[in-house]
């Protein structure tokens, strides 16, 4: 069964970090783009981040450039985002979708972990 697991959302300060993993079963994401978007309640799901399958290069929203990192692990099958100097305007649902390389339209969604900020 093809499945994307979220974790390490949760409460945090304005100014603090958190790291953000999705582990992948049922497939192997050496094959997949992998993503990081956010939505908050009331809007559109938005980019966040992106990774290409090698891990060489990332892209950014303009919002997160410069405060988060996306990396991955293709050996544990895991894509991390690392979320630094938090926002308030960063709390939102944060979801993590593979893409396969050479088929786009073969794609899977998480089902997404919360984030916070807030004192």
């Amino acid at each position: 069964q093809v499945q994307l697991v979220e974790s390490g959302g949760g409460l945090v300060q304005p100014g603090g970090s958190l790291r953000l993993s999705c582990v992948a079963s049922g497939f192997t994401i050496s094959s997949y783009s992998m993503s990081w978007y956010q939505q908050a309640p009331g809007k559109e799901r938005e980019f966040v981040a992106a990774i290409t399958r090698d891990g060489i290069s990332s892209t950014y929203a303009d919002s997160v450039k410069d405060r988060f990192t996306i990396s991955r692990d293709n050996a544990k099958n895991t894509v991390y985002l690392q979320m630094n100097s938090l926002k308030a305007e960063d709390t939102a649902r944060y979801y993590c979708r593979a893409r396969h390389i050479s088929r786009p339209q073969d794609y899977y969604w998480g089902q997404g972990t919360q984030v916070t900020v807030s004192s």
